[in-house]
């Protein structure tokens, strides 16, 4: 049987259990830098704790962008010096780190806000040119990895996107001319760098004219062929989704209950049969006999968890120790809408839940 603190192959890094932190926002920074001494404490807090893989807070490409106003961003000096410091701390602990890396909002000059079909080619070069030398930034700072934000509403992921890409050129159209900025960058990445290279993808999108779960499976199959390492899927977020049913026992559940109260496995596995590479199943658990209730009756592997994080980094010590354990996360999103690292909902609250 699978367990969520299995030692487990992800490529080619080894992990000491099979959930991976994803990173939220970023809430506080030194005005001098990306990282205070509390940042420090929480990563190892986080790889102290028997997490497999840690993904970093958003890095923002560009320091304008739409992101809390403490984002890490590359365009500090000492962004490698700092991050370097962070990775080794994490190593100590033997756990890799990969960098989230993604923007929301594409400015030039006057030009705010730009839509995908205003870009002109010299626009998608720097865009390229940006994210390249961001990612040997990361490669030189001790990075494992990079997470490329392709899922949710990055402005990538509206690149990639039938509704929202209307270009007329070989950026725009088919599958392929729509990922063609990522398949460049990617190629170039890999000749260049160290890094294992994820990409974080929507399983499909809400609005009419999007992507859907076959759009997913073709582009997942594009971008395994041109040299990503591992995918992780997400979905937009809404709240009857996931199911709060979380006291129930693993024998209580069947494959079909959990699929129909976790839609994301079922769309999880679609892709995991039409790739060769590690798929991160992203979101939506706070209890260890769910995990392995998922891990047991389906083909995940790998189980993404955020919000949990937030509210307490050291969680798995105890789910560990004691097993059944119950994340004191209420999944009340509000360190999500607020864009920030920490948790709003008081401890005592919690408590009554």
């Amino acid at each position: 049987m699978k367990d969520l603190f299995d030692y487990c192959k992800f490529g080619d890094l080894n992990l000491n259990s099979r959930i991976i932190r994803t990173g939220l926002w970023e809430s506080e920074r030194e005005s001098s830098g990306n990282l205070t001494p509390e940042i420090y404490n929480r990563y190892e807090n986080i790889a102290a704790s028997g997490v497999g893989l840690i993904i970093t807070e958003l890095i923002s490409l560009y320091p304008r962008d739409a992101f809390s106003k403490y984002s890490h961003t590359p365009h500090f000096k000492r962004f490698v010096r700092e991050f370097k410091d962070l990775t080794d701390l994490v190593h100590v602990y033997d756990v890799p780190i990969f960098a989230q890396l993604g923007f929301v909002q594409f400015n030039k000059h006057a030009e705010q806000n730009m839509r995908v079909e205003d870009l002109s080619i010299e626009d998608i070069r720097k865009i390229q040119t940006d994210f390249i030398i961001t990612c040997q930034k990361i490669d030189y700072a001790g990075f494992d990895g990079v997470q490329i934000a392709l899922g949710n509403y990055y402005f990538l992921t509206r690149f990639i996107s039938p509704y929202f890409n209307k270009r007329e050129d070989k950026y725009g159209g088919s599958t392929v001319n729509r990922l063609r900025i990522v398949l460049e960058m990617i190629k170039v990445i890999k000749q260049n760098t160290k890094l294992h290279i994820n990409v974080r993808l929507n399983a499909f999108e809400i609005q009419s004219g999007g992507m859907t779960i076959d759009d997913t499976i073709e582009i997942a199959k594009l971008l395994e062929k041109h040299g990503v390492d591992s995918l992780q899927i997400t979905r937009p977020r809404s709240p009857q989704f996931f199911s709060k049913d979380n006291d129930r026992t693993p024998s209580e559940f069947t494959s079909r209950e959990i699929k129909k109260k976790n839609p994301l496995i079922e769309e999880s596995e679609k892709i995991m049969e039409n790739v060769n590479i590690p798929v991160i199943m992203g979101g939506g658990v706070n209890n260890q006999n769910q995990i392995n209730n998922i891990l047991n009756k389906s083909k995940i592997e790998f189980i993404s968890m955020q919000r949990p994080f937030v509210a307490d980094p050291t969680f798995l010590v105890e789910w560990e120790l004691k097993g059944n354990g119950q994340s004191k996360c209420i999944m009340c999103n509000n360190c999500y809408w607020k864009k920030t690292s920490t948790c709003f909902f008081p401890r005592s609250c919690k408590d009554k839940f």
